[in-house]
C-alpha cells in the first residue's frame, strides 16, 4: 500500500490516477474540505496533520511499502517528516511538485522568505492585498497593522480562519474569505475594489493559478513580492504524473 499525502488539487488529482491504475493507496490531507474529491472517488483517507511518529505508527499498522509525498510545495515540515519516516521505515520515497515557474519583470521582487516579504511590504503604505493563505498571517500582522498600511487577507472561508484574522487583529472589513481559483479578471476586480498598491504571493504554480494573481497585478501596474519555495533537497522528485508512474514501476 501507498501512503500519499495529498496537498494540492493536482496531488488529489494524482491518487484518484493511481487508483485507477490499481495501485492501493492512503491519502492524507489536512482538511476535510481537501478531502470531498477523494471521498467521492472513494479513495481512502485520512483527515489530520502526522508528526513523524504518526507517520511511523501508520506505516507500520497499514503495512505501507512506498510513501509518495505530493504534499504543498510550501509544506517544507510535512515533506521533511514524509522524507524521515520512510528513510527510517527503509521504504521509496517519491516526490511530486508541480513545475515552478519564473517570473522576471521589474515590478516582481522574488525574496525567500515569509519574513522578509512581510519587512519589504512594511515601507510601503496603501493597501497591502496578502493571499498567502492563514498559517503565516501573524507574521505579517507584526509588521504591516500600522497606520500606512491596510492589509487585507485573502483566503478560505472557513471558521478556523476567521477565528485566527479575529485574534490577530484584522478587522472584517479587511478579509476576502474566499475558495479559488480565480480568474485574472476576478483578481483585477479585487485589486481596484481595493484600490491595491502591492501583492504579496507565494510561487505555487500553475494549478495554484499565480499567473492570474501576477498578471492582473502587472496590468495594473501593481508591485508583487514573491515568496520563493522553500529550498529542499528532495530524492526521487517528479514533476508530471508520468514522472510518478514510471518511478514506481521502478520499484
Amino acid at each position: 500500500m501507498i501512503l500519499f499525502l495529498a496537498g494540492t488539487s493536482d496531488a488529489r488529482t494524482l491518487a484518484v490516477e493511481l487508483q485507477k491504475k490499481g495501485y492501493n493507496l492512503l491519502a492524507t490531507v489536512v482538511t476535510n474540505s481537501a478531502a470531498i474529491s477523494l471521498e467521492e472517488a472513494q479513495v481512502p483517507y485520512y483527515v489530520g496533520r502526522l508528526t513523524k511518529s504518526d507517520m511511523l505508527a501508520m506505516i507500520l499498522d497499514k503495512k505501507i511499502t512506498t510513501v509518495i509525498d505530493a504534499s504543498h510545495p510550501y509544506a517544507e515540515e510535512a515533506s521533511k517528516t514524509a522524507m524521515e519516516a520512510a528513510n527510517e521505515s527503509a521504504l521509496p520515497y517519491i516526490r511530486y511538485e508541480r513545475p515552478q515557474q519564473e517570473y522576471v519583470h521589474p515590478l516582481v521582487t522574488e525574496v525567500d522568505t515569509y519574513e522578509e516579504a512581510a519587512l519589504l511590504a512594511s515601507e510601503h503604505s496603501g493597501t497591502v492585498m496578502l493571499t498567502t493563505g492563514s498559517k503565516t498571517l501573524a507574521t505579517f500582522t507584526k509588521y504591516l497593522l500600522k497606520d500606512s498600511i491596510r492589509l487585507v487577507c485573502r483566503m478560505l472561508p472557513n471558521k478556523e480562519n476567521m477565528e485566527k484574522c479575529d485574534a490577530l487583529g484584522v478587522k472584517q472589513r479587511d478579509i476576502i474569505a474566499i475558495q479559488g481559483p480565480f480568474s485574472k479578471e476576478l483578481n483585477t476586480a479585487l485589486y481596484r475594489q481595493y484600490e491595491t498598491s502591492l501583492v504579496i504571493t507565494k510561487e505555487s504554480g500553475k494549478e495554484g493559478s499565480v499567473d492570474e494573481k501576477i498578471e492582473a497585478a502587472l496590468e495594473l501596474n501593481i508591485p508583487v513580492i514573491l515568496i520563493k519555495r522553500p529550498k529542499i533537497n528532495y530524492t526521487n522528485q517528479c514533476s508530471t504524473f508520468e514522472e510518478v508512474y514510471e518511478k514506481l514501476g521502478g520499484i
